[in-house]
């Protein structure tokens, strides 16, 4: 949205509710909440923070309504000194609920984008299946991140003319070929080892046993295979299993967990890798992938979600169906074994740039709401 705005002269607040969580250190998970300001400046985009009731685990098909409740009156005061044109929420469920509660409020029409989760996941939740239906029905557009979200989202009888499939970007200033042996001394990697890399959350969802378990029997034929994972993790539980996986199969020396790290940070651990994976058991559209291509680093990954709509040939990358360590190590061998041609990744990843994404947004949100393109300044900042 940041690069949507800039590019086409629009202007764009955001309004970004937090749950209320009292300042407990002993539950630092939800206490870091009471950490976020009310308000702060992102990028230039003044974004607020206004706090709703979130009760955890219990009473998921009233968050829709805390989130508006708790945004409803930080949302009035804003329009009355930025008389926004439209809402843009993402995620369908709490948020976009929120939103459409907002827009009827405000009487101002609402686009909303289903990101992956929110569609593969919710749609089996019987309590909020109605609720998302409720959403698409009343938004003024639909923009799924694949073709995948998409057909699902039509069989909850969405119009097909309503939805539109708009992938995410990459940024090609950030995300571009460098020298692997100078990114491996920068960041104190083994310059004689072949390193895989997954970049995702440490969730069960995202398949890391899997590679694990891929990594120590690719290692029987090529023990100078390792493994870098890139991610933070919110789940001890499985951290721990996957610890004690990694004790079991003797990879204490080639398994390495290096935590979250910055965005900006990761076109390094892009070029000093080998090859990147990753093994979700469900995907929207996975930025680390295009990012990865950019960077000229052939990838192996699950065939799941808007996937396939990424790795589109053999050329670029492989797919593993169905997802488990054997199939993934039986791919990762023939993968390390392939010659691929850099430049032809490369080029590949240039077609999903930011401007050609803003492109599709500003065609949309146009037929929402023609308005001209212009730069304004006009506009005070928003006092809470």
């Amino acid at each position: 949205m940041l690069h949507y705005v800039q590019r086409y002269g629009h202007e764009l607040q955001v309004v970004a509710p937090v749950p209320y969580f009292p300042n407990v250190p002993i539950f630092a998970r939800w206490s870091r909440y009471s950490q976020i300001p009310r308000q702060e400046k992102q990028q230039g985009i003044t974004v607020l923070h206004p706090r709703y009731l979130a009760t955890p685990k219990v009473g998921m098909m009233l968050y829709g309504w805390h989130m508006f409740l708790g945004s409803l009156a930080s949302v009035k005061r804003l329009q009355r000194c930025f008389d926004f044109a439209v809402i843009d929420a993402h995620f369908l469920y709490p948020d976009a609920f929120a939103a459409i509660l907002l827009g009827l409020v405000t009487k101002r029409p609402v686009i909303v984008s289903a990101r992956g989760t929110d569609v593969h996941l919710y749609t089996r939740l019987l309590g909020i299946k109605p609720l998302l239906r409720f959403v698409l029905h009343r938004a003024a557009a639909v923009i799924t991140v694949c073709q995948k979200l998409k057909d699902m989202i039509l069989e909850l009888g969405i119009p097909e003319e309503k939805i539109r499939v708009i992938g995410n970007g990459i940024d090609l200033r950030q995300f571009y070929p460098g020298d692997r042996l100078a990114a491996r001394r920068r960041l104190g990697l083994p310059l004689d080892k072949t390193l895989i890399l997954s970049v995702a959350r440490i969730a069960e969802v995202k398949g890391i046993h899997h590679l694990i378990d891929a990594v120590a029997r690719v290692r029987r034929q090529r023990p100078e295979v390792q493994l870098l994972l890139v991610g933070n993790c919110e789940d001890s539980a499985y951290l721990k299993a996957l610890e004690r996986q990694v004790a079991q199969a003797n990879l204490a020396g080639a398994v390495h967990f290096f935590g979250s790290q910055p965005h900006g940070a990761l076109r390094g651990w892009y070029n000093a890798c080998d090859l990147f994976c990753l093994g979700s058991a469900r995907e929207g559209w996975p930025n680390v992938l295009l990012e990865a291509l950019a960077c000229g680093k052939p990838v192996v990954a699950s065939r799941v979600g808007g996937i396939p709509e990424i790795v589109v040939s053999a050329d670029y990358g492989l797919l593993v169906d169905p997802p488990h360590g054997e199939s993934f190590a039986a791919v990762i061998h023939t993968a390390l074994n392939k010659s691929w041609v850099t430049e032809k990744l490369v080029h590949y990843a240039t077609g999903f740039s930011w401007d050609q994404v803003s492109a599709k947004q500003e065609s949309l949100f146009q037929q929402v709401v023609p308005i001209p393109n212009r730069r304004s300044d006009s506009h005070r900042d928003f006092k809470p």
